[in-house]
């Protein structure tokens, strides 16, 4: 039998990683100075701190349109609560553990940046110059910056073609969607045989059943007790004899 999993504990691991992706963007923004002025090395020279804002989506991306940064922001509402509410009902499904988990980071993410492009412009006031309201067009605070390479694009690739680029700058929020997208990607067999296993498990343990409630019904047409006992030959010549001594 499919045994349903309690979502609890996924619930809690993404809250967990909620807080500590705003802890980090808060504290960022209150003790670092934006740009290079403020950047903080961690290991060498290729991982840094960097305050930086994104007014777009994850690694610096953004939508060239007027109401671009709205439409994005609702559209992670709106993946939000589907994120949420598909956890829920593949936990209540039995659905593999590590599915579970790989959708728990996905949807910390996913709340992580809400909070920041929903509240950020009026709570940190950091909404792009020029905004029709503050609301839903906060930035996005990132900190992590992987500098491994950096220099102009060659004009023949398409788009960015001649731009200068870096690697991305990004934050824990960025760093659980992609985890768990690449969990997903790289598992995914796995978690659908386990998915398989638990439905070959079902499917045997239904037909167990089957064969053991047609049992008892077959067994239940014949109860002993009712039946006419039969009578020991001994009693039945007996029988006899009294018939014949009345004739």
């Amino acid at each position: 039998m499919i045994k349903s999993r309690n979502p609890l504990p996924f619930l809690l691991f993404s809250l967990l990683l909620i807080v500590i992706d705003q802890a980090s963007k808060l504290l960022v923004h209150h003790y670092m100075q934006p740009g290079f002025s403020g950047q903080i090395g961690l290991i060498g020279n290729w991982l840094k701190l960097h305050y930086v804002l994104n007014p777009g989506m994850a690694f610096g991306m953004q939508l060239g349109h007027e109401y671009g940064k709205l439409f994005l922001t609702l559209f992670r509402l709106v993946a939000m609560f589907a994120i949420g509410w598909y956890l829920v009902h593949l936990a209540r499904t039995g659905a593999a553990q590590g599915l579970l988990w790989a959708l728990s980071m996905i949807l910390a993410g996913a709340v992580g940046n809400v909070i920041d492009s929903t509240f950020y412009g009026v709570l940190l006031d950091n909404a792009p110059y020029g905004s029709p309201t503050p609301w839903f067009h906060g930035q996005v605070i990132d900190m992590i910056f992987v500098d491994f390479w950096e220099g102009f694009i060659p004009d023949w690739v398409p788009v960015w073609g001649g731009q200068y680029y870096s690697t991305p700058i990004f934050n824990i929020a960025d760093s659980c969607i992609f985890l768990g997208v690449c969990s997903i990607l790289i598992f995914q067999g796995s978690f659908a045989t386990h998915h398989d296993q638990d439905h070959e498990e079902h499917e045997a343990t239904s037909e167990q059943l089957g064969e053991v409630n047609e049992t008892l019904a077959g067994t239940s047409m014949h109860h002993p007790e009712t039946e006419t006992p039969l009578l020991p030959s001994t009693e039945v010549e007996n029988e006899k004899d009294k018939r014949d001594e009345v004739r």
